[in-house]
């Protein structure tokens, strides 16, 4: 079957690298890239890009129609920190936006990709998460992932939609700063090393949580995609195997290639959310079912990530 894919949030964290793996796989004309936010960047590999606000179903309808999509990845969503500074906004994003997608999914007959989060754990969990440990998030972000899930597996059950999600840990990726969530200083940190030698972490140095390299959370995406129907057993969202380390050893990795480089603590506010999340994450169930393991350690990805920004 030929892919007619369309990207939602795709100029955020996790869009900007998976549009180029989907180029890559299926060719740029087969791409829609979408956003609420305007961009001439996507010209220039070939992707058409339109600007569409997901909580506009007659706008998306359209969209849908006019290019005969076959597959939608939703990423349009407000993450953790943005969501509690604006509980409304990250409610409707997160939870209205998606039911545009499942509910036009019915009449249209499209795949869906609808990533869900660590956040959907709650301080109940204890050190490791299981894939059927409680949900009992403490932010509104988490809670608009446990809904989202919900609905993943209620429209499937009941309506049939092949819908996929994973829950992804912290994203660490050079090439796109991220966009207002806990994890975030995984990846300032890295600039800041290269850029002033210094920088000031807004989580305690012995806070540890699950994390992974971008490139191994695309490679996730699209086997997940690829896999066959029958071999799934979950829907709305597959715990990964994921890194586990804390703000201090990640620091201490950086220095041994940026020796002059210093750190210091000064939790704020996200310090909150990130005690309220697991320290590591059980991914048996997504290698099982449809084998995925991760490729980069702490050590590959910090070389590829210095390597990269120096050279960018």
């Amino acid at each position: 079957m030929e892919r007619r894919i369309l990207v939602t949030g795709a100029l955020g964290q996790i869009g900007t690298e998976l549009l180029r793996a989907l180029s890559l796989k299926y060719g740029s004309d087969k791409i829609i890239a979408t956003d609420i936010k305007d961009t001439e960047k996507l010209s220039n590999i070939g992707i058409k890009f339109l600007k569409l606000d997901v909580l506009n179903l007659e706008e998306l309808e359209n969209i849908i129609k006019n290019y005969k999509i076959n597959e939608v990845y939703h990423l349009a969503a407000i993450l953790s920190a943005s969501g509690e500074k604006n509980p409304k906004l990250c409610w409707d994003i997160n939870v209205n936006g998606l039911l545009n997608v499942l509910e036009l999914s019915i009449k249209y007959n499209y795949r869906i990709f609808s990533p869900s989060s660590i956040a959907v754990f709650g301080s109940d969990v204890g050190g490791l998460a299981f894939q059927n440990s409680p949900l009992n998030p403490s932010t509104v972000y988490g809670i608009t992932k446990v809904t989202g899930e919900l609905m993943a597996e209620y429209y499937h059950r009941s309506h049939g939609v092949d819908i996929r999600g994973l829950r992804y840990p912290g994203l660490i990726s050079w090439e796109v700063m991220p966009g207002g969530g806990t994890t975030d200083y995984a990846v300032e940190i890295f600039h800041e090393a290269l850029a002033s030698k210094k920088y000031t972490c807004f989580v305690k140095k012995e806070t540890r949580l699950p994390m992974m390299y971008m490139k191994d959370a695309i490679r996730a995406t699209l086997e997940l995609m690829d896999a066959p129907e029958e071999k799934l057993t979950i829907r709305g969202g597959y715990n990964l195997p994921s890194l586990s380390f804390t703000a201090e050893e990640l620091y201490r990795k950086i220095k041994e290639e940026i020796p002059e480089f210093e750190c210091e603590f000064e939790p704020d506010n996200r310090q909150d959310y990130a005690d309220s999340w697991p320290d590591e994450i059980d991914g048996t169930l997504s290698e099982n079912d449809w084998g995925f393991k991760l490729e980069y350690d702490l050590d590959l990805m910090c070389r590829e990530m210095i390597n990269s920004l120096k050279n960018s």
